[in-house]
């Protein structure tokens, strides 16, 4: 009889961490939705604006679009301003050839802090954040959450080890633990563990002190970004 009755504290418990974890992600994707519609129709003149900018300095497409992997390990297209000359990747190939350094560069964080690629308006897009802003679609269709683990490329999953499991029960985020915690300044498995910790540790309330410490950190902060 007392294993009978172990057994059923320990459904009862389960039960009631898949009733918590449901309330979660309802909240959650209504946050999302609410949220990404308020941010649209406020900055709407803004993003008008930068895509026109865009489109004088260097032309079209207006939006990159990049495939990322989400939750389940379903691909998406995630959405961004382009913030990189239209021959960004032939351009890439020829400076990761030529240049050692900046090879080294690429392979530790995937990314260059001198970026020869953007183009006139990008740097300020970049620095500013605003280039995330399409990003808002994509939480709309479900893609994305506003809050969540950074998104990923397929040549990335590699680097989680173990720690993919997490990242895959998960949407990925516009802000995140990462981009509130000095992003510049940490090394990948920084950022893996920040994913990690996100994941052991989400709440509501977690997600809330996160979207109001990003609107800090864009207000005051650009150095950090």
């Amino acid at each position: 009889m007392l294993y009978a009755y172990d057994d059923t504290i320990k459904q009862g418990l389960e039960l009631r961490r898949v009733r918590r974890f449901r309330s979660y992600f309802a909240l959650k994707r209504t946050f999302d939705v609410v949220f990404s519609v308020l941010v649209i129709l406020f900055l709407l003149p803004a993003i008008a604006l930068i895509s026109l900018c865009i489109l004088i300095s260097d032309g079209r497409p207006v939006f990159f679009r990049q495939k990322r992997i989400g939750r389940d390990g379903r691909v998406f297209e995630c959405l961004k301003f382009r913030t990189m000359r239209r021959d960004a990747d032939h351009l890439l190939k020829e400076l990761l050839e030529k240049n050692p350094v900046l090879l080294q560069e690429w392979r530790a964080c995937q990314k260059l802090r001198n970026d020869p690629r953007i183009h006139s308006i990008g740097h300020f897009l970049r620095i500013s954040s605003l280039d995330e802003l399409p990003q808002f679609l994509n939480v709309l269709r479900g893609d994305m959450s506003v809050v969540g683990p950074r998104p990923i490329v397929e040549d990335e999953m590699a680097r989680y080890g173990e720690c993919i499991n997490d990242y895959l029960l998960m949407k990925p985020g516009i802000t995140g633990l990462w981009q509130v915690s000095g992003r510049n300044d940490t090394s990948y498995a920084e950022r893996v563990q920040l994913d990690v910790h996100y994941f052991q540790n989400r709440t509501m309330l977690l997600d809330l002190k996160i979207v109001w410490r990003t609107v800090g950190v864009f207000l005051f902060d650009q150095n950090g970004r």
